[in-house]
């Protein structure tokens, strides 16, 4: 009997699947039409339909020889050094946040003295502080990092510090009841706990994260998407420009997709996450 129904069980969950997926994309299949009939009708150079602009990135990206599985010169000269900088920024902004977070949390008055200064700095948009890190560290990497790190910390640290004071009190005293540790304690009762409030942060600041890199770039860069991107704009090149900020939106998408099936894999144990 098993044998007769697994084939149907299995059917039912690929057409769920797909019908899904359908929905999922279906509106953006919907808005990219209307974009084209749009563009053609406007016939504007500065609004290229999206044809044009995936004709541009095709022969931006994948025009390379064989020797760099048929990638082009601007994914090794721009696209790469934009993903070491976000990844690079963000991991340093999450390892300092959540450390930092962790520790704030865990005191009872922490909070208390360093509060007003948090406050004051999340207030501070991080571009206006282009012009004080070009002086700290110079034009080029390291005032794009450090950009990207003081933009992309405060979420993780405040969503830390929240998640860790608000430890399920039943889980403190079973651990308690279980004589865990103290040296454990961070890493079995905590942290866990806090887990689902410390993604939250990560999701927005690895957002905010890809937008000052590309904010970073557009300022004394010699190199990178925001760099590629301005340099398509004064040449007037608004197909190449229009397929810079799509790959933007395409990274944003795709950064958070990865990082939500993490959350998914490491929250498995969670009730309602699978």
């Amino acid at each position: 009997m098993s044998v007769v129904e697994k084939p149907s069980t299995v059917t039912r969950r690929v057409g769920r699947g797909l019908g899904g997926f359908a929905r999922k994309w279906l509106l953006f299949v919907i808005a990219v039409v209307l974009w084209e009939i749009a563009t053609q009708l406007s016939q504007s150079v500065f609004f290229p339909p999206p044809s044009k602009i995936a004709a541009a990135a095709a022969k931006l990206w994948f025009s390379g020889p064989a020797s760099q599985l048929f990638l082009g010169d601007p994914v090794f000269d721009h696209i790469l050094p934009s993903l070491g900088r976000v990844l690079g920024g963000w991991l340093l902004a999450v390892a300092i946040g959540v450390a930092l977070g962790t520790a704030l949390g865990r005191s009872r008055t922490g909070m208390d003295y360093v509060g007003p200064l948090f406050a004051f700095f999340r207030a501070i948009p991080p571009p206006a502080l282009v012009p004080v890190f070009i002086i700290l560290f110079g034009i080029g990497p390291g005032m794009q990092t450090a950009t990207i790190i003081f933009g992309s910390l405060w979420p993780v640290l405040l969503n830390t510090v929240d998640g860790v004071r608000s430890v399920d009190k039943v889980k403190v005293e079973t651990a308690r009841a279980f004589r865990t540790p103290k040296r454990y304690w961070i890493g079995l009762v905590v942290l866990p706990s806090a887990l689902p409030k410390i993604f939250a942060g990560l999701r927005l600041s690895l957002s905010i994260a890809l937008i000052l890199m590309a904010i970073s770039e557009l300022v004394g860069a010699l190199n990178g998407i925001g760099y590629a991107l301005l340099a398509a704009q004064r040449s007037y090149d608004f197909d190449q420009m229009w397929a810079w900020i799509v790959l933007l939106g395409i990274l944003g998408y795709g950064f958070n997709a990865a990082l939500l099936g993490i959350e998914r894999r490491v929250l498995g144990w969670q009730p309602g996450r699978n």
